[in-house]
């Protein structure tokens, strides 16, 4: 079944009252405890049923539930056993929780609270950790996911938990506390969010620790984003965890663990240099809810319009004599060409105008067709294959499209693009995982156009390749990695490897190193990093168990191989993972309170607890002949769609989005500008170059400087006007401006700077010409 619409539950009364959240992040992870209260005021025993999204790097590494003063901890055990005992308990009369992790998406679970008496009372407590992901100004982005949106399923396919992620009013019912404490080996200099925050509390003199905490009365209606600035966050950094005293020696938990932060700085001479070969293929959402607006504040562009920005911006970057292709999709797809074509003037204009006219108008979320037909593409020799993926839906097939991109992870690197609240971390993330690539989250008041143009930046870059690691430790001692080798690295992008340290410590002075070598566009580089022996203090194992779930991780990624003993990895999972204590595919926590021992009584009520949804009607339409939008009681009205082929969506005022379409939208003179530049890289003279500038085009030509082209006398004004103007948006148009500068240089213009210093005059500007690049 796909779940249609915005369900109000008025009949069945939520069980959760609250959520507190406790966060704590030390250097690149985070170790992040929830506890959710629950309370049953109805009169009959009851099953409450929370499906929740969480980090898709995340792993559960803690699991409890509190009834009166007694506390329960769970215990990780294989999952069928686990459901059974949950099973067997309910019927018992007994209490249990369960928590798994769904089997189509790592990013979601499940957790059943099990026969809560009436009148009773429960707070359960989950633990979980995560690395925080680097963003392009090198802030470390920590997410707490609130919205979770319904997952397309096209018909005939089966469904797990996460068909069970029903759509609910905005007004959630339950309330949300955060506090996150921080410490960095680095000074933290600031620490942002684009959600209310209490002011932030240094700890310490040197600013190595500090608190912050969310300001009280946060809507828990969209995803809390926390943005984490250290000094020096280029400097490499190794830890050393002591294993836990518990555990047997020579296992994973019981050894010494060291984790590597590996972020290196690549030769400027390299990184200013950009390849002008390539097939770049960019794979658009074109499903229903891409008609959604990119934020609920005012004046909020469609996530369909700024796509369309977006794509017109990248075709002006490309450089000439690549080859590229367009696919739009949704229940169906369809590409611009039939292959990828070489870049021209006249191809750039086919595609531009095509992409004026496209529309969320292809129903559901089905990318997996698409991709198998861009792999079914013969890769053009001596163009590498860079492709690009915008998508703000959710999808029922992860594990599918993983295999399908690390069977083709050797012909092409993939970015991809999250847009708008509760796209999948789990698909965006683990989608440039398998292709070597790069992944961005497009949220808030985010502009999509310079995260896509930094990623443009790695795709025209040569990537880091052929890494390799030695370690040197004392005699007596060895090393196991426990990571996934790392395939390719990006200048701005951070790489953690872990690795097990089995024997003794010498001395408590003794020391280890890792020396990274690689190559970077034919050169051999070598990195040294020393590092001490003698473990850190109140890292909680955190590091354990980060990487206990890397290696959990790359046994479930093996599972999916052709050819593998895929009973005999199980087995290893579920291993490691009780071992660990750590979720995985094939585990959950169970727990279970032993009560009066009297069997239930007839069937439990069964009350699922409301997500924050961000519906993806054009999913449910293409099982629907009827959609009926049910507002909350404080809407303005009610919304219905009796034509499968016409979608009215609403905001979470109750606003139509038709009325928000029509709002006025401010003209973006810089888009104008881009759309205006051949593909060559020069602008033409005329009255629409110069209204961007504010000028006639009578006035421009009368001040063109003696033997000059007008061509080159319009690109000339338009490179003076981006430096003199819209600098705050080079990242933009950096690609653009390389263009336009390698054109004129072809042109040998004898009087440049006469060009440059009439141009300033013109166009009010102070630009120099060495700013310029000519």
């Amino acid at each position: 079944m796909v779940n249609c619409g915005l369900l109000t539950n008025k009949n069945e009364p939520v069980p959760l009252k609250s959520i507190e959240v406790d966060v704590l992040v030390q250097g690149h992870v985070a170790t992040v405890s929830s506890t959710l209260q629950y309370a049953n005021e109805e009169e009959s025993a009851l099953e409450a049923m929370f499906v929740f999204p969480m980090p898709a790097d995340a792993s559960v590494c803690h699991f409890s539930a509190k009834i009166a003063d007694k506390e329960i901890v769970a215990k990780v055990k294989e999952r069928e056993e686990a459901r059974e005992e949950y099973d067997d308990a309910i019927a018992s009369g007994d209490q249990a929780f369960l928590l798994e992790e769904s089997e189509e998406s790592v990013d979601v679970f499940r957790l059943s609270v099990g026969s809560l008496p009436p009148g009773q009372s429960a707070a359960v407590t989950f633990v979980y950790v995560t690395e925080l992901s680097v963003q392009a100004d090198d802030a470390l982005r920590f997410c707490l996911p609130a919205v979770l949106n319904p997952r397309y399923t096209p018909p005939g396919t089966g469904g797990g938990i996460v068909s069970e992620i029903t759509s609910t009013p905005s007004d959630i019912p339950y309330s949300l506390s955060l506090t996150v404490h921080v410490s960095s080996p680095n000074p933290i200099s600031k620490v942002e969010s684009k959600c209310p925050l209490e002011p932030l509390q240094f700890l310490n003199t040197d600013h190595t620790i500090a608190k912050v905490s969310l300001s009280a009365g946060h809507k828990f209606d969209r995803d809390v984003e926390l943005f984490l600035h250290y000094l020096n966050t280029h400097q490499p950094t190794a830890i050393v965890e002591a294993g836990d005293l518990t555990a047997q020696t020579g296992t994973l938990m019981g050894d010494l663990v060291v984790m590597l932060s590996l972020y290196p700085e690549f030769p400027e001479a390299l990184m200013s240099s950009v390849l002008s070969r390539g097939e770049f293929v960019f794979v658009m959402d074109r499903s229903g809810s891409m008609d959604c607006p990119m934020h609920h504040g005012d004046h909020a562009q469609m996530r369909i319009e700024s796509a369309r920005d977006t794509l017109l911006l990248l075709l002006k970057s490309l450089p000439l004599g690549c080859y590229f292709n367009i696919y739009g999709f949704g229940s169906e797809y369809e590409s611009f060409f039939p292959n990828s074509v070489e870049y021209t003037q006249e191809t750039m204009e086919q595609a531009v105008n095509r992409v004026k006219e496209m529309g969320a108008d292809m129903g559901g979320t089905e990318i997996l067709q698409p991709l198998k037909h861009v792999y079914s593409q013969k890769c053009i020799p001596n163009h590498p294959r860079q492709v690009f993926i915008f998508t703000d839906g959710e999808v029922w097939n992860t594990k599918e499209i993983f295999s399908l991109m690390r069977e083709n992870a050797d012909s092409h690197r993939c970015f991809t693009f999250g847009i708008g609240e509760g796209a999948s971390t789990a698909l965006i993330t683990g989608m440039a995982r398998e292709g070597g690539g790069h992944a961005q989250f497009i949220t808030g008041t985010d502009r999509m156009q310079p995260k896509v143009m930094q990623s443009l930046r790695y795709a025209l870059q040569p990537a880091v390749v052929d890494i390799t690691e030695e370690w040197t430790v004392p005699e007596g001692m060895s090393t196991t990695r426990l990571s996934p080798p790392i395939n390719v690295l990006f200048q701005g992008q951070r790489a953690l490897i872990y690795a097990q340290l089995k024997g003794k410590i010498p001395s408590s002075d003794s020391q280890g190193s890792v020396t990274v070598k690689y190559r970077l566009a034919d050169q051999e580089v070598t990195n040294k990093l020393g590092f001490s022996l003698k473990p850190a203090e109140n890292t909680g194992l955190s590091i354990h168990r980060l990487a206990a779930r890397a290696l959990i991780r790359s046994l479930e990624r093996e599972e999916q191989t052709e050819g593998v003993e895929k009973e005999a990895l199980k087995a290893r999972v579920v291993e490691l993972s009780v071992e660990a204590g750590m979720s995985s595919s094939h585990t959950a926590f169970i727990a279970v309170q032993k009560s009066s021992g009297e069997a239930v009584k007839g069937p439990l009520l069964r009350r699922s607890v409301p997500t924050f949804c961000m519906s993806d009607m054009s999913g449910a339409m293409a099982d629907c002949d009827y959609l009926e939008i049910c507002m909350s009681d404080t809407s303005e009205g009610m919304a219905y769609c009796e034509d499968p082929e016409i979608t009215y969506y609403s905001d979470t005022c109750g606003k139509p989005m038709e009325f928000l379409q029509s709002l006025p939208t401010v003209e973006d003179t810089l888009l104008q500008l881009i759309s205006l530049q051949q593909a060559s890289g020069c602008w033409e003279m005329d009255g629409a170059l110069m209204k961007v500038f504010g000028k006639t085009e009578e006035e421009a030509v009368k001040r063109t400087p003696a033997q000059v082209d007008k061509g080159v006398w319009a690109t000339v004004l338009a490179l003076i006007w981006l430096n003199g103007f819209k600098m705050d948006a080079q990242i933009e148009w950096q690609f653009v401006a390389m263009k336009a500068v390698t054109w004129i240089r072809n042109q040998n213009v004898v009087n440049l700077a006469e060009c440059v210093r009439v141009g300033n005059d013109l166009l009010g500007c102070q630009v120099k010409e060495d700013i310029l690049g000519l």
